[in-house]
């Protein structure tokens, strides 16, 4: 039985590949149709459970009662709705370009969008629609939020000029001290925390055979390991606990700790359960060139140059001079300021080449030109280093400092360089490479400003921050004074705009005022919805009643391919996710006619290939191919034109354009696939054609003998 199985389910017969493929279909709807409906697998649960709890009590084995398995709720993914559905706001500003040059207008406009959809952003707004519009000298901001619950403070936020400012590093300092109430409460709690540790320390001494899993469990305050044992497992020098290591690769394995650990987290009583050699590790540094068509690279070095640089260098390189030399030429990036030190590193963290070559030094050997996917590199070993993994199992007793009181301090701190000191930025490229950056352009005022700032920070991150969150944080190369920077990176063309744009936002004085508010109330929403589910549901039995009535057999399977149908679709609709309008549910509602045509087209086919006289069989194959051109071509004649309504017209069409094409080509695949299946399945069963809603007259002749 199990050969025979084997040899269906890897060389099936035509009639086994329709049941696998029938069988795919079925998964599919049920699975589509569990996602777009998670109410019927929750009430189906709910049954299968309330039986589930009516059944005795089972013991399996002598073990313990055996708990009934339940089946759990789904949540489900709720569609996303638009502004006419979900209620919200649609705001119309209109922007005082007055101050703003013809030539940077189109920008600048742009520059503001860009800010107003990142702020709106902020309030949860799902799919937030915003777009500019002129009319004439006039220029205006659409702004649809959708589900916003407090419009008055999104109109507020909304409103607000873009703000640019530029940022430097701040040392961390606590922003106040901390208060009478709130210094009282962290004596307290460290006191406790260190009463509990005296106990569990008299009662670890006192046991003559420790049991360590115990004491974890009643003391430490690592919730995470308590319930066993308080074990961290395998830990590493380099892992979040190196304190804990270190105090187990001075101790070594089968130690306890009887003086508490001082950790960040607290005190610890530690125990070392056991060790593991993991081999050595090297500490190196590297200088990489690399060329046109390595991987990451964003040079245009040819690869013969790239050899002759770095066999270059090799005959200059020495142990004095490698970092220097790193810093100048190396193309990593970050060598600037790493002077391309990888730190310590075991095998298996590099790719072959490199480390073939890192591990075939002594320490301090500089190698020959190594050759991987990323260029050429010269490599210099500087030492090597044990490399031990410590089992460790710790009772933790958390100590609080003034950090747990105190929000944390602010990484950056402002300086007089603002937006109004910027007189432009625009995307360039580099005369050298051709690549793409951005160029700054800064007034009198801020040149000085920009001078003070690049002269204190070389070699550190300067932040531009706009409406508070930071678009760009280049590092400081060399002081700059004349007020022309260049922010580099590996970008984009694209990227480089939209930086651009940003920094445009918050320089050019572009003020906004509102003059038009509408408000739709979500219980608006709700009746629209009720009334296209209603209509939906209205057409889609008509279409059925009617499909059912005229085709019969046929038609049943046209309506059981368009649940499945329908299914895939809202599936779609809640998983991309798209949001649905009301013309977006028209659009869906349409697709549905376009999925029962195809059907139509195909049965109107099998009427005619039945009445030349052939089986159902054969008659349903020829009909599909010669519906296949009318159905094909009708879909993508629909599928242009709602692609067209999607990319060029205005977010009202585009809801409909967007469920238009999805419906369309998920109607392709109901009636290639889905109705097809059902077809193949059922006419070897079916005798005759009245199966289809007529009656089929076959001729026939007969030959008479004359007497």
């Amino acid at each position: 039985m199990f050969k025979r199985l084997w040899k269906g389910l890897m060389n099936p017969s035509p009639r086994g590949k329709l049941r696998w493929t029938l069988f795919f279909v079925l998964v599919l709807a049920l699975v589509t149709g569990v996602l777009a409906y998670p109410q019927a697998w929750n009430f189906g649960a709910d049954r299968v459970n309330s039986g589930i709890e009516k059944l005795p009590p089972i013991n399996i084995w002598g073990f313990r009662q055996a708990q009934a398995v339940r089946l759990g709720h789904l949540t489900g993914r709720p569609f996303q709705l638009g502004l006419d559905l979900a209620g919200g706001a649609h705001l119309v500003y209109e922007a005082d370009l007055a101050q703003i040059s013809s030539v940077d207008r189109d920008t600048a406009m742009e520059g503001v969008r860009d800010v107003i959809e990142r702020r709106v952003n902020l309030f949860g707004v799902a799919e937030p629609v915003v777009q500019t519009a002129r009319t004439g000298d006039t220029w205006r901001l659409v702004v649809e939020l959708a589900g916003v619950k407090d419009v008055k403070e999104a109109i507020a936020q909304i409103g607000e000029t873009p703000v640019l400012e530029f940022k430097e590093e701040a040392n961390p300092e606590p922003q106040r001290a901390l208060t009478a109430e709130e210094k009282k409460d962290l004596e307290e709690y460290n006191r406790n925390s260190r009463q509990r540790l005296d106990q569990a320390l008299a009662e670890l001494k006192s046991q003559e055979e420790v049991d360590f899993m115990a004491l974890a469990k009643k003391y430490s305050d690592d919730l995470a390991t308590k319930d066993v044992g308080g074990s961290l497992g395998l830990i590493t020098r380099d892992s979040a606990y190196g304190e804990l290591w270190s105090f187990a690769d001075a101790q070594g394995p089968g130690k306890i700790g009887l003086e508490p650990l001082k950790t960040r987290e607290g005190l610890n009583i530690v125990r070392v359960n056991s060790a593991e050699d993991r081999g050595m590790e090297v500490h190196a540094q590297h200088i990489l060139i690399c060329f046109r068509g390595a991987e990451f690279c964003d040079r245009d070095t040819s690869k013969d140059d790239a050899r002759a640089k770095i066999e270059e260098l090799k005959k200059i390189a020495a142990a004095d001079n490698f970092e220097k030399l790193a810093r100048e030429n190396s193309t990593e990036p970050g060598a600037a300021e790493r002077s391309g030190d990888l730190g310590f590193f075991p095998k298996g963290a590099m790719v072959k080449p490199f480390e073939d070559a890192v591990f075939a030094l002594g320490n301090g050997a500089i190698s020959d030109p190594v050759e991987t996917q990323f260029g050429f590199h010269l490599i210099r070993r500087i030492e090597e280093r044990p490399v031990k993994a410590y089992n460790v199992a710790r009772i933790l007793f958390r100590q609080k400092t003034e950090a747990d009181y105190l929000p944390p301090p602010d990484p950056w701190k402002n300086t007089q360089l603002s937006g109004k000191h910027l007189t432009r930025a625009a995307m360039q490229f580099d005369p050298q490479t051709n690549f793409p950056q951005v160029g700054l352009e800064f007034n009198e005022e801020g040149k000085q400003f920009f001078a003070d700032i690049t002269s204190r920070n070389v070699g550190k991150p300067v932040g531009i921050f706009l409406d508070g969150a930071p678009i760009s944080i280049p590092s400081v190369q060399t002081p700059i004074l004349d007020g022309r920077a260049v922010i580099t990176g590996s970008f984009t063309i694209a990227e480089a705009k939209l930086l651009a744009q940003r920094l445009n936002a918050g320089a050019l004085p572009v003020p906004i005022r509102l003059v038009s508010q509408q408000t739709v109330g979500a219980s608006l929403g709700a009746v629209s919805i009720a009334a296209s589910l209603k209509a939906g549901l209205i057409g889609f039995a008509l279409v059925a009643l009617f499909m059912m009535l005229y085709y019969r057999l046929a038609g049943v399977l046209a309506v059981l391919a368009l649940f499945i149908y329908t299914a895939i679709v809202l599936t779609l609709f809640k998983f991309i996710p798209v949001t649905l309008t009301l013309s977006g549910i028209a659009g869906f509602i349409l697709s549905v006619g376009m999925a029962v045509d195809a059907n139509v087209l195909q049965f109107e086919r099998l009427k005619e290939e039945l009445r030349a006289g052939k089986n159902v069989a054969s008659a349903s194959e020829e009909a599909f191919k010669r519906a296949w051109p009318s159905i094909r071509d009708s879909h993508l004649t629909t599928l242009f034109g709602a692609l067209i309504m999607f990319w060029f017209s205005t977010s009202l069409v585009k809801g409909f354009g967007l469920t238009l094409s999805i419906g369309v080509v998920m109607s392709l695949f109901s009636a290639i696939t889905v109705t097809r299946i059902f077809l193949r399945l059922v006419a070897p069963h079916v005798q005759g054609a009245g199966w289809y809603g007529t009656r089929v007259r076959s001729s026939q002749t007969s030959v008479h003998s004359r007497q």
